[in-house]
């Protein structure tokens, strides 16, 4: 037998608003610590120095991470025009450089071109694997690789501030995978100047705001407490973007043990997603068939 993993059965999430620093993995460490929480995870990566909303799940609600990491997210970040980098960011060793400083119109102009359904290459300096190994394991020893272009959905990206003739802040909707440093490397590329990120901030993922999230220093103060389990939200946050359908008392017990189940929807179709809940606590997720669920994941 397997050692068993200690900590409490909590489920839910817990919303963190990411300083700059530390890893993605650091934080769900420092959470599922401070909750003395069994499991735990995350939607969504954020580079270390990165900030922004870091949704951490939490027992059960790791299930639902596939359905946050799909939605849609908003960044803000600064590109500072005029320097590539092999990394695409601060951090980075400089390539190139220009004098060229385009005008607002100019740059306005060049965005349309990353909205819509996009092809884009990933950085050097990514978690891409090639051959099994991550791609930045390969730049810092000094391989150059030809990483081939993912698909992006980009819904808006809008020119917010201009501080200056080498900045420009920028705003984006897009959806899972996508690399804001490849935008601010490819929009430099396309205005003939250059640019990488300097500053990057998450503002919102699917239902969750960095508004609304914790800072690490607040996690720190309320580790091992009520308050701090008072901020953990219920699992079903995770599915806000799926439609939701009453399952009978029998239908639940089906559900619960894996097998289809009935449920009362009235805005699904056949073979629609969606997760069926029962005195108001999510059961399972799966595709609505004639009056029936049938499970894909269920709820303990």
């Amino acid at each position: 037998m397997g050692r068993k993993r200690k900590g409490r059965d909590i489920s839910g999430w817990l919303v963190v608003d990411k300083p700059a620093g530390p890893t993605s993995t650091a934080v769900v460490n420092k959470v599922r610590w401070a909750l003395d929480a069994k499991k735990a995870g995350h939607a969504g990566t954020l580079d270390p120095e990165a900030t922004g909303v870091l949704a951490v799940a939490l027992g059960e609600a790791t299930k639902t991470v596939p359905y946050i990491t799909d939605a849609l997210k908003a960044y803000e970040f600064t590109v500072r025009l005029g320097i590539a980098t092999n990394t695409d960011d601060a951090e980075g060793e400089v390539l190139e450089t220009s004098d060229l400083r385009p005008d607002d119109d100019e740059i306005k102009a060049a965005l349309a071109q990353f909205i819509g359904d996009i092809e884009q290459v990933p950085p050097q300096f990514s978690a891409v694997k090639i051959d099994g190994e991550r791609a930045y394991k390969r730049a810092r020893d000094g391989e150059e690789m030809e990483l081939a272009a993912r698909p992006l959905y980009v819904e808006s990206l809008l020119l917010v501030d201009r501080p200056d003739a080498d900045h420009v802040t920028l705003e984006m909707v897009c959806g899972k995978g996508g690399y804001v440093r490849s935008i601010a490397r490819d929009l430099g590329r396309a205005l003939g100047c250059f640019g990488h990120v300097r500053e990057l901030r998450r503002i919102w993922s699917g239902p969750f705001d960095a508004a609304d999230g914790l800072t690490l220093d607040q996690i720190d103060a309320l580790a091992r407490t009520p308050e701090l389990d008072a901020h953990v939200l219920p699992l079903e946050q995770g599915l806000a973007d799926l439609p939701e359908v009453k399952a009978t008392a029998e239908g639940a017990t089906r559900l619960r043990n894996g097998n289809p189940g009935m449920v009362i929807g009235h805005d699904v179709e056949y073979g629609d997603e969606c997760w069926a809940s029962f005195d108001g606590q999510a059961v399972a997720v799966g595709r609505f068939k004639a009056g029936e669920l049938h499970p894909s994941r269920v709820f303990n």
